[in-house]
């Protein structure tokens, strides 16, 4: 795997802090690591976006973001309304594309879900995964309503042929309910995909050298970690 295409079932899920955890690991691992936004929305230009907060959190990744929206919307509304150019997808798989040449690993970060329109003509974060024929990961919510939308998000790849590399919770409280603890087993189901991490919750206000150790033990192999989804659910659940 090369690319890797991290969405989320939606907004505030944790999708920025599990894209620096897995550029920590896999930088720890001595893999080389670029990361993509295409569309950065709600940001001021002289602030900084979710790739500066990858590489305050991870460390010496390529950053690049393609393009900036002031307002907090869809990528597509926010050019709009900005009166810009949208980012299209071929411009997105172009860029990943050429990192994957001089890069190990390259993740590329999508805006809210994966069926956020990116433009006028509908295209979809979909269409950047299909471009790039790269697997999808998807951060998902702990607790009650994940199973629905990690389900949609999921059953959306699978009828356009895109494979979902597994799910990460990007958020994994200190204190989980009954409804988080019965999700670990029920979001691989829901998602036929396996469960590949929990970030912990707060992980993204640690400092990053202590961000950086951790992140490996939040992540099962296949991102470069060494979490394990039996031990952890057989340890949360006492």
């Amino acid at each position: 795997m090369s690319v890797l295409v991290v969405t989320g079932t939606g907004t505030e899920v944790g999708k920025t802090v599990v894209t620096a955890a897995i550029a920590a690991a896999a930088l720890a691992a001595g893999r080389s690591v670029a990361v993509v936004k295409p569309a950065q929305t709600g940001v001021a230009p002289d602030e900084p976006g979710d790739v500066a907060e990858v590489l305050r959190l991870a460390g010496p990744v390529t950053d690049v973001e393609l393009a900036r929206y002031p307002e907090p919307l869809a990528p597509a509304t926010a050019a709009l309304r900005a009166g810009r150019a949208p980012v299209r997808p071929h411009e997105v798989e172009e860029a990943a594309a050429k990192l994957a040449g001089t890069h190990d690993l390259v993740l590329v970060e999508g805006a809210g879900g994966l069926l956020v329109r990116m433009d006028e003509e509908g295209a979809t974060f979909a269409d950047v995964a299909r471009l790039l024929r790269a697997p999808v990961l998807i951060v998902a919510q702990a607790g009650l309503g994940t199973l629905n939308t990690t389900a949609l998000t999921a059953e959306a790849l699978r009828s356009r042929g895109l494979r979902c590399e597994g799910v990460v919770i990007g958020s994994w409280p200190a204190d989980p309910d009954l409804a988080s603890l019965c999700n670990l087993a029920d979001l691989p189901e829901v998602a036929d995909a396996p469960l590949l991490g929990a970030v912990p919750e707060g992980a993204g206000a640690l400092p990053p050298a202590d961000f950086r150790k951790a992140a490996p033990l939040w992540l099962a192999p296949e991102l470069c970690g060494v979490w394990d989804a039996g031990v952890f659910t057989a340890t949360m659940r006492g």
